[in-house]
């Protein structure tokens, strides 16, 4: 009997490291948003200054679908938003966790594999 490595139906992360982080093998040096069931998007921005609440705002309807949670990777270092530029999702009801990004893709990972809604934003600065 021969076996093979399961495929998985859905969006994860396979690897990280200082200034990339790898999707289902691939490597991406540049600011993304990834759900479990939606192709990765560029995130347009490149430092976490630049962040404005039409950044946070557009994560309230990715892929189609409103999520339940939105996870924040700041970067190598834990930097939390001014909580202005996260009304929007808050008004919603969504909830938004903010985390270092190696801390943010452990999280995804285990939380899309248990198939929650959850999306993940992801601040790679150059």
């Amino acid at each position: 009997m021969k076996l093979h490595a399961d495929q998985p139906d859905s969006q994860s992360i396979t690897a990280y490291g200082p200034g990339w982080i790898a999707v289902n093998g691939q490597r991406q040096e540049n600011s993304l948003v990834l759900s479990a069931t939606h192709p990765l998007q560029a995130w347009n921005c490149n430092r976490f200054e630049e962040l404005t609440a039409d950044h946070f705002e557009r994560l309230a309807d990715f892929g189609g679908e409103a999520p339940e949670l939105v996870i924040f990777g700041s970067g190598a270092r834990l930097r939390f938003v001014r909580p202005a530029l996260l009304q929007g999702l808050m008004a919603r009801r969504i909830g938004v966790e903010t985390m270092d990004t190696a801390a943010a893709c452990r999280t995804f990972n285990i939380l899309a594999g248990e198939g929650r809604r959850v999306v993940a934003a992801f601040l790679i600065e150059a």
